[in-house]
């Protein structure tokens, strides 16, 4: 696997790449001619925010498995089209966020305590206090537009300050704010009325940029002081401009611009705005960690495994990963079945989350499931991000549901696949040991631990047949590993699963299809 790093990251993270016995080029200030002749080359590219990730690279981008986004902000990534090549998009939301929300109390200190202009006045052999008189923190109103990672620990650390903390955040459960002190707020007017100190913390959208502006400080309170960590044109710097000159803010800490890194604002010539050129993440145990986590996701992604900050894929935190990791595998083994079993064309798939496996975030689960659906039938690159969209294309409805009834088991994962009017089912379970297990296949009930090279055959239920699978595999030299046999009822068919220490030749199939009572007879591999 080849990898490109186009931006700077902290050199733990390059020496992470190598160890991992990845070949890493880093090429900072790489031209764009430049880029785009060579990242056909490459498996993974890992950049900042600087360099364009948008339909005319992946164009160029025919091997491309991985963007690593160094950083939270995926503005300058172009999402569908990464999505709908399979292409997995990472990035490092928790690595910065110590610093970022340490640097929003920083500019909201400097600027409500105009740290900064008198600094200049002394470091200019001047001694005049009389211009400097800033406000406490002490009992006044922070209002936090955003209460995610970041926000957060703006919350926790403003509450040590003694100041009563209000949130606005439509997207964010009320058990949230409990969590973290804040008084939620359902408007961003009822927010904007209340607070002495409004900060932000959202992404940029089309729904959050620009939704603090003119109308906004219109019934803010006189001498509100605002601080925008988050992105530049969240709080409109037009509009900002305005209320600072006519006294409505009395002052701003700003380290994001809208047309960064063009110092062009009209905020930077005034006297009352505390600016940083983007240096929320700009300390060295960020960059440290910001490098470190972007080599690791690109690792994982490269190696078919989930990472938890895949941008295009459902969010879930470390440690429910961890818990998820066996049904994602689990899904996949189930899913790849079927087209090795059936030819039959999909209309339908229903997947029936019971028991402990139901309070995760099954989304991803379900995405596990069709990964291992298609993988054996396309040429296509196929993983989580993609799985979802190939099956939208193929006009394949997925439905998923969670139930109470997981049979004799703590958790079972149940599929029915419709194709035109048969259906498939299976069922499968992890164990008290964390081991996949398939108990349940076209309504046979069994107990099977797959392995890598199976054998399933349907047969006739009755006497010698076993045996004769048995000395036909061994005058083959297929090793069986372990039989099970599943009957619903005695003298009709049964269904025969061998697990096997080696590929089967398709000609030991054919000898296998000729015993008498064999009905059909399927290799799988997983």
């Amino acid at each position: 696997m080849k990898i490109l790093v186009a931006e700077k990251i902290a050199q733990k993270g390059i020496d992470t790449l190598m160890e991992s016995g990845m070949e890493v080029d880093v090429k900072l200030g790489i031209t764009r001619e430049e880029l785009l002749a060579s990242i056909k080359n490459y498996d993974a590219i890992i950049v900042r925010s600087v360099t364009k990730i948008n339909e005319e690279f992946y164009e160029h981008a025919t091997n491309l498995k991985v963007v690593g986004r160094a950083g939270n902000g995926v503005d300058n990534i172009e999402m569908d089209g990464a999505t709908k090549r399979g292409i997995i998009v990472v990035n490092t939301p928790d690595a910065n966020t110590v610093s970022a929300a340490e640097h929003t109390i920083g500019l909201l200190l400097s600027s409500g305590r105009n740290i900064p202009q008198a600094n200049a006045l002394i470091k200019d052999k001047k001694w005049d206090r009389s211009k400097f008189t800033g406000v406490e923190l002490l009992n006044k109103t922070v209002g936090i537009v955003g209460l995610g990672r970041i926000g957060s620990l703006v919350a926790t650390r403003l509450q040590s300050f003694g100041m009563h903390v209000i949130a606005y955040d439509p997207y964010i459960t009320d058990e949230r704010f409990k969590k973290f002190g804040a008084e939620k707020k359902e408007t961003l007017a009822e927010l904007v009325k209340e607070s002495d100190f409004i900060t932000v913390h959202t992404p940029k959208t089309d729904e959050t940029f620009g939704m603090i502006g003119d109308e906004e400080f219109k019934i803010a309170k006189k001498g509100v002081r605002v601080v925008n960590c988050a992105r530049g044109g969240i709080i409109d710097e037009a509009a900002l401009e305005r209320a600072l000159k006519n006294g409505i803010v009395a002052s701003a800490g700003i380290d994001v611009l809208v047309d960064e890194p063009n110092p062009v604002s009209p905020l930077i010539d005034l006297d009352n705005v505390v600016i940083t050129p983007h240096l929320g993440a700009d300390t060295f145990e960020a960059q440290d960690n910001v490098g470190l986590t972007v080599a690791k996701e690109v690792i994982h992604a490269l190696r078919g495994e989930m990472v938890p900050n895949a941008v295009n894929l459902p969010t879930l935190q470390h440690q429910e990963l961890e818990s998820i990791k066996p049904y994602l595998s689990l899904g996949e083994i189930l899913g790849k079945f079927y087209h090795q079993l059936r030819k039959d064309s999909i209309n339908k798939i229903e997947i029936i989350y019971s028991g402990d496996v139901a309070k995760y975030e099954t989304s991803v689960i379900t995405l596990s499931i069709l990964k291992g659906i298609f993988e054996p039938i396309l040429k296509e690159q196929v993983n989580y991000v993609n799985a979802s969209l190939i099956a939208k294309n193929r006009g394949i409805d997925v439905i998923e549901a969670k139930g109470s009834d997981a049979l004799n088991y703590l958790n079972l994962v149940r599929i029915i696949i419709t194709s035109k009017e048969k259906q498939f089912t299976i069922a499968g379970t992890i164990s008290g040991k964390g081991q996949e297990r398939v108990v349940e296949v076209n309504g046979y009930e069994l107990d099977l631990s797959p392995s890598k090279y199976m054998i399933v055959a349907k047969n006739i239920d009755r006497p010698g047949i076993i045996g004769q699978v048995g000395t036909l595999l061994g005058v083959n030299k297929i090793n069986i590993a372990t039989m099970q046999v599943s009957r619903n009822f005695k003298g009709e068919t049964a269904l025969m699963f061998l697990t096997v220490d080696s590929d089967v030749p398709k000609h030991t199939l054919e000898v296998l299809t000729n015993i008498d009572g064999i009905v059909k007879v399927k290799f799988i591999r997983l």
